[in-house]
């Protein structure tokens, strides 16, 4: 008499084993009520698909751009408050300027001229104190939150400096208001300002990557202040934003040659006022100056978290 299991199904037949790989393994493969053949299931720790890498990089950008436009409308009064400094450039220097006709610009008044540079510059002094942000967001603990993420490091850095773009965007909007109401002569072609925009993004978006890299160094708010404030009147006065170049000593001349700020501004008059451009090799600095800076602040920014 053939004895039966208890937990034997009746006819005194067992089911087959169940083989299940370790865990992290592939799929799991189970054997089937036939002999020789099995049934492939997939694992869910490796089949859910992974978002691609730009995707996460897009969606970082477009969060941290949103809060961005949460802060301005939430406090408008910068949008005076910062109105304030290129209105007194182009109202008490442009104007004293082109009278003085101190400085030869060609067919284009002085007045004209200086608009774009008066634009770079609002932009620059955004960004480069954005370090200050990051900072205090580490102070309060809201960095390390976002660094335990999954998020890169190189899309918290990118979300950060195209939010930092977007805050000088706001200058553009300034600076046409003004030259509307002072009769300025820059283009009222929107694509023209379109592309500005575009220019203004990547030259803040650099700009605050190399204050986010300064605050990776110094570590302190109050010493990030003093840096900001003693490199940003030399990066404007090194640049062709109130004069032209062949008007420099050689020595500064070399060093505009090397200071983005100055493609920012040749891109912009030549976008807004029409004068003589390279505006391929202008992107092209631009472009990859706001890379290099986005992968230097993505180096260091692990040393805000320590």
């Amino acid at each position: 008499m053939t004895s039966v299991r208890p937990d034997a199904p009746r006819g005194g037949f067992a089911e087959p084993p169940v083989h299940l790989p370790a865990s992290g393994a592939g799929p799991h493969t189970i054997a089937g009520p036939v002999e020789g053949t099995a049934t492939s299931v997939p694992n869910p720790a490796t089949s859910v698909p992974v978002p691609a890498a730009w995707r996460v990089l897009v969606r970082r950008v477009v969060a941290l751009c949103l809060a961005e436009l949460q802060k301005l409308r939430h406090d408008r009064t910068e949008l005076v408050t910062r109105a304030i400094q290129p209105a007194l450039w182009l109202t008490i220097f442009g104007e004293t300027f082109t009278r003085l006709r101190a400085i030869p610009t060609g067919s284009v008044s002085y007045l004209d001229y200086l608009a774009p540079g008066i634009l770079a510059q609002s932009a620059l002094f955004i960004a480069i104190f954005y370090g200050i942000q990051i900072i205090w967001e580490r102070d309060s603990g809201i960095l390390t939150k976002l660094l335990v993420t999954p998020t890169p490091r190189t899309a918290l850095v990118t979300g950060k400096a195209f939010a930092a773009g977007l805050r000088a965007t706001s200058q553009v909007v300034v600076i046409l208001v003004l030259c509307l109401l002072m009769r300025i002569g820059l283009t009222l072609n929107p694509l023209r300002w379109l592309g500005a925009v575009v220019v203004v993004v990547l030259g803040a978006a650099f700009f605050s990557c190399l204050s986010i890299m300064i605050a990776g160094l110094v570590l302190k708010r109050d010493r990030l202040m003093g840096i900001g404030q003693a490199i940003t009147m030399p990066l404007f006065f090194g640049s062709n934003a109130l004069y032209p170049t062949r008007l420099m000593p050689h020595w500064l001349q070399v060093i505009s040659r090397v200071n983005p700020l100055s493609y920012e501004v040749d891109a912009l008059r030549g976008l807004l006022v029409g004068t003589p451009a390279t505006l391929w090799l202008d992107g092209c600095v631009l472009l990859g100056a706001a890379v290099a800076g986005i992968l230097g602040a993505s180096a260091l920014l692990g040393r805000l978290a320590r």
